[in-house]
């Protein structure tokens, strides 16, 4: 039987086996140090719609992608390798999800993916280069941003028709949200999710249009309603109006008894031009029959 070990051989053993142990723990931090140290934070900054106006100072590059995008897919890399030469270039490059970010895809109108934007001090310039790490960098390197022309002001994300658009794009994703709640969750089918939005869409415009008139009407009141003799003056114009009505009425009678005066006028007329015509009431005649008849009678009384 092999002799036991001692109370020092033992101490022995247990030293040797805590100095490996710290002496692992050592190498195991040191490396994470060092891990820590050489690795460089991501400079790719995400814009959302309730901090994007800090791209209006400064210098930035943005892009615009979407998860579901193989065009986007494929240029991420990229765009992460370019975005680790942010910071030595003194540029900011960021990304915006248009599926998480509706309200940017309108103000910025993104018709096609991806988009990239370089922006210069709030002047935004649409890029259409290639998308190489390369090309992308000497794009801000050269200066080559200066040779496009700039978003018009009418268009820019700042201006009054963007940022409308951007709300309308808020909208259109929550209506898109609702209505596929209505059918993912409620059951309800895709007609009836139609006929719903269709009867608020007439109900709010009906309310919309009632709350207009009556601003309208506050803000500018009509002054003849306000004025003290006004029903006054409506009452006399009523009287004048029924005043003007009979006179045309009897104008009108008046108009037909001269008329039947004038078709009496013109049977008489009538009956004296026939009497004329014939040849018993032409003047010679009548005058010949009054000489005959006298001479009869003078013949008689002889």
């Amino acid at each position: 039987m092999a002799p036991l070990l001692d109370h020092k051989s033992g101490d022995a053993m247990l030293s040797s086996l805590s100095w490996r142990s710290k002496s692992n723990l050592l190498t195991c931090s040191l490396l994470l140090l060092i891990h820590l140290t050489l690795a460089k934070p991501s400079s790719l900054k995400e814009i959302t719609d309730g901090d994007w106006e800090d791209i209006l100072a400064g210098e930035w590059m943005i892009e615009f992608f979407a998860p579901w995008c193989p065009a986007c897919q494929q240029l991420q890399p990229v765009w992460n390798e370019f975005a680790d030469w942010g910071d030595d270039m003194g540029v900011n490059i960021a990304k915006v999800d248009v599926t998480e970010q509706p309200g940017l895809s309108g103000r910025f109108i993104i018709t096609s993916l991806p988009t990239i934007y370089h922006c210069k001090d709030g002047v935004f310039r649409r890029y259409q280069g290639a998308r190489t790490k390369d090309d992308l960098l000497s794009f801000i390197d050269e200066k080559k941003w200066q040779g496009i022309e700039p978003v018009s002001s009418w268009f820019g994300p700042s201006s009054f028709m963007m940022n409308t658009m951007s709300a309308l794009f808020k909208l259109s994703m929550f209506i898109r949200r609702c209505h596929n709640y209505l059918i993912e969750h409620l059951g309800i089918p895709v007609w009836g999710s139609y006929v719903i939005f269709g009867l608020a869409t007439l109900f709010s415009g009906l309310v919309l249009g009632l709350i207009l008139v009556f601003i309208a009407d506050f803000v500018f009141p009509s002054r003849r309603f306000n004025s003290p003799n006004y029903y006054q003056k409506k009452q006399t114009m009523e009287q004048a109006r029924l005043i003007q009505q009979l006179e045309e009425e009897q104008e009108a009678d008046g108009e037909e008894d001269d008329d039947d005066d004038d078709d009496e006028d013109g049977e008489q007329e009538d009956v004296w031009r026939k009497r004329r015509a014939s040849p018993e009431g032409r003047p010679e005649e009548v005058l010949r029959k009054r000489v005959v008849g006298n001479c009869e009678d003078q013949d008689e009384d002889s």
